[in-house]
């Protein structure tokens, strides 16, 4: 190899035929149909109770016979009930913030750790990594599992991680002028952020060292992208994962295409259905995405149902499919004279602004024949909705919506304890509609 290239070459597994492809992909999803079955009681119970057994699966189409994992099952069994391996050879353990119930604990053996990093680094370098290329690493290293998987990549890859927790948005700006990293992987909306307090320190955004942005965590729009990218010049692509089926690094665009997340699919078996039915439905069309592991040990996943809306495309940039760009979940949309709106969207939004509280709800009314959405939304403690502040706030995140979700909305600001606190899970969607 010449001294001076700095490319880092593929995976042979990412340069596979289809019929390899799907050969491995068989073989991995027998064994860890056999390895849940026979280690992870909850398992046994819902393979029993569905009337299957993993020597049922002769083909991957044979998958569909499998009962569908929630994130019910992992709460119901919480703490370590799913686990299929000894709690003595897990090497770590991730609970979620469990604010809507009891938490989701997720787990890793070392095998699994190895297993993450290796799709995690395929994942920067499909983003246009270069060997000696720096990543700042910026989504935070708290409860769940983002920051950690995102280091373990870069790590693996042999780039220079600059890890940072987040939240200290000046400090951050100091550490990339001082640094210059090449890599930020970050949520877009915090990258909008980064970019904000650029701006307000009176430089411009193009002039910092980042040349990519791998951004993840949150949905957000191709508009989101191209925004961003013109204004940071850098590319923009995104990252997918969830941790119940391993953390970021499940799929990653290509940079060469944009063309949304390849799935790496020696890992992960996906498949889309119909988020009424339970039905498979074929390639190309839309509904729910839900993925099998097929190499994890401690926490093998079976059909877990992601309650993400994509469709499954072919593969561009890579043999493996592409998953279309997600921008939203099942059970929360809504349509708003045409325009598909989910309350993540606009939650998004919301929480950028430090004058409004994370409590909201969206409210659906009709006039004659067109829908209209208004967005309830409390102030912050101690701010007062007619105040200058929250009424700016309010008219910045009504134009945020309007430019990032693609609807216009009305803005409703409420004092403290004005929209009803969750008793499980929140309510997010009022629909006052007549029927």
């Amino acid at each position: 190899m010449n001294s001076t290239d700095r490319t880092l070459p593929l995976e042979p597994i990412e340069k596979a035929s289809i019929d390899e492809l799907r050969a491995l992909q068989l073989q991995r999803l027998q064994w860890s149909l056999t390895h849940a079955y026979q280690h992870s009681p909850v398992y046994r119970a819902k393979f029993d109770a569905a009337g299957v057994h993993p020597g049922d699966c002769k083909q991957l189409s044979d998958l569909a016979k499998f009962p569908f994992t929630t994130k019910h099952d992992l709460r119901d069994n919480y703490p370590f009930g799913m686990f299929a391996v000894p709690r003595d050879q897990i090497v770590r353990i991730h609970a979620s913030s469990g604010t809507t119930g009891k938490p989701t604990v997720v787990g890793y053996t070392k095998k699994d750790i190895d297993t993450w990093a290796d799709v995690v680094a395929r994942s920067i370098r499909a983003s246009g990594a270069r060997r000696g290329d720096m990543v700042h690493v910026s989504y935070g290293y708290g409860l769940f599992t983002g920051g950690l998987g995102a280091h373990y990549g870069a790590e693996r890859l042999g780039l220079t991680v600059v890890p940072f927790g987040g939240g200290q948005t000046e400090r951050q700006i100091q550490l990339i002028q001082d640094f210059r990293p090449d890599i930020i992987m970050v949520t877009p909306s915090y990258m909008l952020a980064i970019a904000d307090e650029v701006e307000r320190m009176g430089l411009d955004p193009k002039a910092l060292s980042l040349r990519i942005g791998i951004f993840g965590a949150e949905p957000w729009t191709n508009e989101m992208r191209h925004a961003i990218e013109q204004r940071m010049a850098i590319d923009a692509v995104d990252i997918y994962g969830l941790s119940e089926v391993m953390g970021p690094g499940v799929a990653n665009e290509c940079v060469e295409t944009k063309d949304g997340p390849t799935i790496w699919e020696d890992h992960f078996y996906p498949e889309i259905i119909d988020p009424q039915s339970g039905a498979v439905l074929p390639d190309g069309q839309e509904g729910e995405l839900v993925f099998t592991s097929l190499t994890k040990e401690a926490l093998p996943i079976i059909r877990y149902r992601t309650r993400d809306l994509t469709r499954l495309l072919p593969g561009t940039a890579r043999t493996m499919r592409r998953m279309q760009k997600i921008t939203g979940r099942s059970d929360d949309m809504m349509i708003i004279r045409g325009v598909n709106v989910f309350p993540t969207q606009i939650e998004e939004l919301i929480l950028k602004r430090p004058e409004l509280s994370p409590h909201y709800q969206c409210v659906l009314t009709r006039e004659g024949p067109l829908d209209n959405l208004k967005v309830a939304v409390e102030t912050a403690p101690g701010v007062n909705p007619q105040g200058i502040a929250a009424r700016a706030a309010a008219k910045l995140l009504q134009h945020e919506i309007k430019i990032y979700v693609g609807s216009s909305v009305e803005i409703e600001l409420k004092a403290e304890n004005g929209i009803e606190r969750s008793v499980g899970k929140a309510r997010r969607v009022v629909d006052l509609r007549k029927k």
